[in-house]
Parts: C-alpha cells; sequence; structure tokens
C-alpha cells in the first residue's frame, strides 16, 4: 500500500500520517516528542466504507510507485536504486491484486478526502525532492519512505482494518501488514547505510 499519501491532515483524520512524510518529520524534529504523540488521538477517525477503503489502498499503493520511480530516474545509490526496485515491484503487485479483489468483489474504488489527500500530499512531495540531487537527494527520498511507511502501518491499524466490512478485504489489508513493515526496516537500513540515524 504503501507514500508521499497533508500528514497534518490525515493525523487529524487519524488516517494520520499516511499523507504527508515530510510534515511528520518536520513535526517530530521540532515538537516535544509528547505534542506529536498526543496529536493522532485527538481528532475521531473517519468512518470509511470498503469503495473508499480501496481508493485509498489504490492511492497509496500508486505514490509509493511513483516514488520509486523517481528515485530511480534521480538516485546513483545501489543501496537506494534497489529500495526504490522493490517498491516499484511490490506496490505494482498490490495494486494488481486489490483491482483483483475489489473486481471480484463488484466494488469500484470511490475517491475520498483522505485518497484525495494522500495524492495532493505525494505531488507535493515529489515537486520538492525533484529540486533535489546526489546525497541530499537520497535522504531525504529515504526519509520520506520511512515516515510514510510509518504512516502507512498507523493508517492501517487504525482507520482501514477497523473500517472494512468485508471479511476478505480486511484479511488483504492483515495479511499486507508485515510487508509494510518489511519495507519500513529496509528503508531504515538504507538509511543507516547512508549515514542517518
Amino acid at each position: 500500500m504503501a507514500h508521499g499519501w497533508s500528514r497534518a491532515a490525515l493525523i487529524v483524520l487519524v488516517a494520520g500520517a499516511c499523507a504527508n512524510a515530510d510534515s511528520e518529520q518536520a513535526a517530530t524534529d521540532s515538537a516535544p516528542a509528547a505534542e506529536v504523540d498526543a496529536a493522532p488521538t485527538e481528532a475521531p477517525a473517519p468512518s470509511l466504507n470498503d469503495a473508499q477503503i480501496a481508493a485509498i489502498v489504490v492511492t497509496a499503493n500508486s505514490i509509493d510507485v511513483a516514488n520509486g520511480e523517481q528515485a530511480l530516474e534521480k538516485s546513483s545509490n545501489p543501496d537506494v536504486r534497489q529500495f526504490a526496485e522493490t517498491m516499484i515491484g511490490t506496490h505494482t503487485a498490490v495494486n494488481e491484486s486489490a483491482g483483483e479483489l475489489v473486481e471480484r468483489l463488484g466494488v469500484t474504488p470511490e475517491e475520498n478526502d483522505v485518497s484525495r489527500s494522500l495524492q495532493s500530499d505525494a505531488e507535493q512531495t515529489r515537486a520538492r525532492l525533484a529540486g533535489l540531487s546526489g546525497a541530499e537527494f537520497d535522504r531525504a527520498y529515504i526519509d520520506n519512505e520511512i515516515a510514510y511507511h510509518e504512516a502507512v502501518i498507523n493508517a492501517v491499524d487504525s482507520l482501514l482494518i477497523p473500517n472494512a466490512t468485508n471479511a476478505e478485504l480486511r484479511q488483504t489489508l492483515v495479511d499486507a501488514r508485515p510487508v509494510f513493515e518489511g519495507h519500513l526496516t529496509h528503508a531504515k537500513t538504507v538509511r543507516q547505510r547512508l549515514g542517518g540515524t
């Protein structure tokens, strides 16, 4: 599912951090931990139907594919390129599976505030990353991927699974969660290799 889906807006929605990895990272860097941790619990989660959840899943995966494609265009770092290729391959496959599932269930993905916010924030992030190059791009891309996958995991747990009414859709989300955790671990490993913390 998974990236570049404002973080602040999704936090308010409790889809939370999904929206804008950059805003969340900035908030984490500049705000006391207690304030950042308290933000997601201040607003109730939006109520979503299965068609809206499907649109969020498709949007989130498409965002991470586009982010990976941008990284392949801009990065020459082998670790970053390998990560980007993994994101493209995995998230393309997840979208194909999601497409098959919604077709089988007779569900048409329905755009909603969360999916639109994700797409808008992703476009802003890619525009910002387009102005970077070399090691600066690599670090910014990987930092965004870390924040994005943390946000996706949060959204799956707090928004998508609880709102999914179809058992098969819910199980698909549950089954996809470890994949996102693996991507998060992979991104953190790459950040360490880039000299990050």
